[in-house]
Order: C-alpha cells, then sequence, then structure tokens
C-alpha cells in the first residue's frame, strides 16, 4: 500500500509540474508570419482538411474534429498534434480534454487568402542572443 501511495503522490507531483509549464507557455503571444496561399496548398491534403475544420469551428477537440472530418479520433489527435509542432495551431488543456485552436484566434491578426480562409501564425524562435531564427 506504501508503495501505491508513493507512486500516485509522483503522479500527482508530475501533474503539477505539467500544469506550471502549461501556465508558462500560456501567456506565449507568437508574431504573425505572412505566408501566401501556395504555403496552404503546400500541406498534405489530410493536414490542410482538419486544419479546415478546426478554423471554421474556432475551438474544438480532437473528438469534434473526428466527427466532422469521419476520421477516428486518434488519426485527427495525431493530425492535431502535427499542425501544432509545425506552427499552424495552439492547443490549450481545458478540464480534461485538450481544446486546439487556430494561432490567430489568439488574438494576433491573420492574413486572408481569395477565399478568406485564415492563415495561421507562427512562433519565432530566439537564439541565445536574442534574434530570430527564421
Amino acid at each position: 500500500m506504501v508503495r501505491l501511495d508513493r507512486i500516485f503522490q509522483e503522479l500527482v507531483d508530475i501533474r503539477h509540474r505539467l500544469d506550471d509549464i502549461e501556465r508558462m507557455f500560456a501567456n506565449e503571444r507568437p508574431q504573425p508570419l505572412n505566408i501566401s496561399e501556395s504555403m496552404l496548398l503546400s500541406l498534405p491534403d489530410n493536414l490542410r482538411k482538419t486544419y479546415l475544420i478546426v478554423v471554421s469551428e474556432g475551438e474544438c477537440s480532437a473528438t469534434r474534429v473526428s466527427g466532422l472530418s469521419g476520421r477516428s479520433r486518434a488519426i485527427e489527435s495525431s493530425y492535431l498534434n502535427q499542425l501544432v509542432r509545425m506552427g499552424w495551431l495552439m492547443k490549450r488543456r481545458s478540464s480534461k480534454t485538450l481544446q486546439f485552436r487556430s494561432v490567430q484566434g489568439f488574438g494576433e491578426e491573420s492574413v486572408e487568402i481569395g477565399a478568406g480562409v485564415p492563415l495561421p501564425t507562427r512562433a519565432r524562435i530566439f537564439n541565445e542572443e536574442g534574434q530570430v531564427n527564421e
């Protein structure tokens, strides 16, 4: 029983550290990046479909995206996380679920292409001297 208590306490500590990290990054405001229509079209079809669903919904979970796309939740979760790593989407924890939204939905400007589809912004990465790595 003592061993289970120790494991449980370690899990609680990990959860607290993750919450601290999420709070630290919650106020990040990436700078807008002007990208062309061809950039959006350069996304693979599967990622573009997922991205356009999130943009049209404003903010949604992987379950909601999978319901709208007709693909499994696991696949959509993978696509959504790929888009987050690429800088097209941002995610935040809401209770037990992760909510995804376009980076431009966090208050930054967006660029619009001819069809009126908002394009994302990307986070800039700074090197040790404070210069932007493009």
